[in-house]
């Protein structure tokens, strides 16, 4: 599974995950951080929509967002 949608759709979702899901990016991204050790996206993906129900979009893009953040860090 990869991001599917462009990176305006991706501003968006990620603009709407505090008000949809009731927590703010850097909660989400503890929460992967916590949980279990995926590797492939689509595993994480699926983690997050079964484990606190979030819809596919919304999960796609924390995760793309995650990956893209830790990505920077390395490269510092």
């Amino acid at each position: 599974m990869s991001l599917n949608h462009s990176e305006e759709t991706h501003r968006n979702l990620l603009a709407r995950v505090p008000s949809c899901t009731g927590r703010e990016l850097r909660e989400w991204f503890k929460a992967l951080e916590a949980g279990p050790a995926f590797s492939r996206f689509d595993d994480r993906v699926r983690w997050l929509r079964a484990e606190h129900g979030l819809a596919h979009g919304h999960a796609t893009a924390i995760v793309h967002e995650h990956d893209l953040r830790r990505a920077a860090r390395s490269f510092q």
